[in-house]
């Protein structure tokens, strides 16, 4: 005697779109989050808040980079992991070297303030990418080697984070960061 279907899996296969939709929403919030910063750690604005132009292009002893090189550095990095994301024909910069700037310092304020302007303007464009519902965050990138917009956002993420604990660190040698 055969058994009867259960009506339990009708009625789970139903539930699970509902599910799906609320686990994407979460997980794109979560990943909105860490890229803004704010969580477990402090974001952009926060970290470079105050720097006195005096400071942007000085070395601490002992420290490889200035406020400048980090900036850039940050700059760099994240637009070439968003132009990576959203453009099949982007060519990375040559690493190491087309990572970072030729100067400690920022040419004048304009370059400083560019810098600032463009890092804040692709880290908007990764949110947009990651808060857009069309935005598949888990299949491979199509011109990548694996890569997904998921692993991009969180590379974001972390890339930044790290160096914005160097910029707090480096503030604190230079006596330029109120704790």
């Amino acid at each position: 005697m055969a058994k009867k279907p259960s009506r339990q899996g009708t009625k789970s296969a139903a539930v699970r779109p509902e599910i799906q939709r609320r686990a994407d929403r979460a997980l794109r919030q979560h990943l909105l989050d860490l890229l803004r910063g704010g969580n477990a750690h402090l974001n952009f604005d926060e970290a470079l808040a105050g720097l006195p132009p005096q400071l942007r292009g000085v070395k601490p002893p002992g420290l490889p980079y200035s406020p400048w090189r980090l900036l850039e550095h940050m700059r760099i990095a994240q637009w070439d992991i968003l132009e990576f994301s959203r453009n099949p024909k982007h060519v990375s910069p040559e690493f190491p070297a087309g990572y970072w700037p030729e100067t400690d310092a920022p040419p004048d304020d304009k370059a400083w303030q560019k810098s600032l302007r463009q890092f804040r303007a692709d880290l908007k464009a990764m949110q947009d990418l990651v808060e857009e519902p069309a935005t598949d965050l888990f299949s491979p990138i199509p011109h990548g080697e694996g890569q997904t917009i998921l692993r991009e956002a969180l590379l974001v993420a972390d890339h930044n984070s790290y160096h914005l604990g160097q910029i707090v660190t480096l503030r604190r040698l230079l006596g330029a960061w109120e704790s």
